[in-house]
């Protein structure tokens, strides 16, 4: 009887061990964002060609821009201390260099999907309804406008744009 008693005990336990681990994993991938907006996103650089919608995602410290073609998602960028794509995560320097700009600074990226200021606010003249950065240093030409119709980012110099629109803008 004592054998049958240490059975159900063991049984018992690796239930709960089960249910923790269970929990453990779900509650990780688990995607909470506070905000969901869906856009029009336009992305031109030396690897990025796109133009369609995109949902881009915020939490306190998470960032998520995902790519959709035909209503079929296509790419992933996730921020929050490093950058990660479908294809795996890297440094934001990385990103930059492989992605962007080596020249740009590490938080542009975000920067530039929540609607924030470049470059620490350099050059920013404030407008109606937003402001507009135009920067020009150590292989840059860039001209940055946050307005009411959505977010402007083109890099002269280096080909770059990235457009961000609300749905109803188009």
């Amino acid at each position: 009887m004592t054998n049958c008693q240490e059975y159900n005990c063991y049984n018992s336990a690796m239930k709960y061990i089960l249910l923790i681990f269970a929990l453990l994993f779900t509650s990780c991938s688990t995607k909470n964002y506070e905000i969901t907006k869906t856009k029009i996103i336009t992305i031109k650089s030396p690897k990025i060609k796109f133009s369609d919608v995109g949902y881009v995602r915020s939490s306190k410290n998470k960032i998520e821009l995902e790519l959709f073609i035909a209503g079929k998602s296509i790419q992933t960028f996730t921020l929050n201390h490093v950058i990660c794509t479908n294809s795996g995560c890297m440094s934001k320097g990385a990103f930059n260099e492989e992605y962007l700009n080596k020249n740009y600074p590490l938080d542009i990226l975000q920067n530039i999907i929540l609607s924030q200021p470049i470059y620490g606010g350099k050059n920013i003249q404030k407008k109606d309804g937003g402001f507009e950065q135009v920067i020009a240093e150590s292989g840059v030409e860039i001209t940055y406008r946050v307005d009411l119709n959505g977010v402007y980012f083109k890099d002269k110099k280096n080909s770059i744009i990235f457009q961000i629109k609300d749905l109803n803008e188009r």
